[in-house]
């Protein structure tokens, strides 16, 4: 297939797409599904994944390392490195700080790690799959985050780290922690999944943290499919979790290259006999965690709209933010003093007097096809999963029974119009009229 073809092939999907777009249906409310979230694909997303399906992009190659290099710059980080999913992600950064050659540092089973008892599961699995101990802190209603001061109150003799997300885009008080965890001689891993592009104290979030991690999956900011990053401003942690993502091994060549470090057959590592293959020698129990070209292309093409992304998400809460305020029997949420969050969602809790519950408030919801989504876990440690699980509670976890119980969001993505919005905040003020 020559170039002539190729571009042809291009240009037909190119206008597929817009005849797709084209025969969409107008938003006609109750009728027309509002999803709570979603991807925002355009005509040169889908270009891109066809151009390089063409080229049979289908392992972790050169596209991958451009998104890598490009997201770094753009979040303001030295090192990403991409995963197969943000859960990888987050497994990779807290496996990659149990390595011996972080000395006393490295964290050893038994050691604990703080996170926050509502949240996403995979947050806390890589804490108890790496045979650590988490530290279950709450959060204030309003912000859904942790504090300082939750956080000071829980470090233990065998505290080693902290590890938990900025909650639906809301930023905690990250530059707070970060200088605790510095002082403690802790680490800090950013769960930044739901929050690219939020900022505290007028610093990006995913930089804080002696790592950080995103998720590409379609309800995030950049859509991959699947996918995820590990970001580090160490180069010493970089490296560690490079290694731990391609197998374990020690060899920092690209797969299919071959001696690029011109010292493949010098390597006297371990037992092994001296001039072992460098590309088969392992210095670690590693994973394979890598992406593919075909997601790192959907990923770049992505990137270059994350500015529009990030606005339409802060515009579309903030008109649901200013339709709902003053309505009675609901708790609105509010941005973390100094931040300014890229959001995930627009979260709700049900006031203890309100006269109606969460179950109807959903279901009305539901029956006009307006989305909605619960707090995630609400309260980790009262679901199957977590009961036989060791772990310690820091003070009580009463915010996060009341998230399990009253607490719910509704969408902000990009997909999402003004009309939308105003057919969301139309409905729960009818809704709430009609039980006072």
């Amino acid at each position: 297939m020559n170039d002539a073809d190729v571009q042809s092939i291009i240009e037909l999907t190119r206008k597929y797409h817009r005849d797709q777009e084209a025969s969409g249906q107008e938003f006609v409310p109750g009728v027309t599904p509002i999803l709570p979230a979603g991807a925002v694909l355009d005509e040169d997303d889908r270009a891109t994944l066809v151009e390089h399906a063409l080229q049979m992009r289908i392992a972790s190659g050169a596209t991958a390392l451009r998104f890598e290099r490009k997201f770094a710059k753009a979040v303001g980080v030295r090192k990403a490195h991409l995963t197969n999913s943000g859960s990888s992600a987050n497994l990779l950064a807290l496996a990659s700080l149990t390595v011996p050659e972080l000395e006393d540092r490295r964290l050893r089973p038994g050691d604990e790690v703080i996170t926050v008892a509502a949240g996403w599961p995979t947050t806390v699995n890589p804490i108890v799959q790496c045979g650590l101990v988490p530290v279950f802190v709450d959060v204030d209603l309003g912000t859904y985050n942790t504090t300082l001061e939750r956080v000071e109150a829980a470090i233990g003799p065998r505290t080693k780290a902290i590890m938990m997300a900025h909650t639906l885009g809301n930023p905690f008080e990250a530059t707070e922690i970060a200088q605790l965890a510095e002082d403690r001689g802790l680490f800090l891993v950013e769960d930044n999944c739901d929050a690219l592009m939020s900022t505290y104290q007028g610093r990006k979030t995913g930089t804080f943290g002696d790592y950080a991690t995103v998720s590409f999956y379609p309800a995030h900011h950049l859509a991959m499919g699947e996918g995820g990053c590990v970001l580090s401003n160490s180069v010493e942690l970089a490296r560690i979790t490079e290694s731990m993502r391609d197998w374990g091994r020690d060899c920092w060549c690209e797969p299919g290259e071959d001696n690029k470090c011109l010292k493949r057959f010098t390597y006297q590592m371990g037992d092994l006999p001296h001039g072992y293959d460098h590309k088969y020698i392992f210095s670690h129990i590693g994973y394979n965690l890598k992406s593919t070209d075909l997601q790192a292309a959907l990923g770049l093409s992505q990137l270059s709209r994350i500015d529009d992304f990030t606005a339409a998400r802060k515009r579309n809460w903030k008109r649901l933010r200013d339709g709902l305020e003053g309505v009675p029997g609901l708790l609105l949420p509010e941005a973390t003093p100094g931040s300014d969050p890229s959001w995930f969602a627009f979260v709700l809790t049900l006031t203890e007097d309100a006269p109606f519950s969460r179950a109807e408030l959903v279901d009305f919801l539901n029956a006009r096809r307006i989305g909605t989504r619960l707090l995630f876990a609400g309260n980790l440690v009262r679901h199957p999963a977590y009961l036989d699980v060791e772990h310690r509670i820091s003070g009580g976890l009463e915010n996060s029974d009341i998230i399990m119980e009253r607490t719910f969001w509704i969408g902000v993505y990009p997909g999402i119009t003004a009309e939308m919005t105003d057919y969301m905040v139309a409905s729960i003020r009818e809704f709430v009229a009609k039980h006072r």
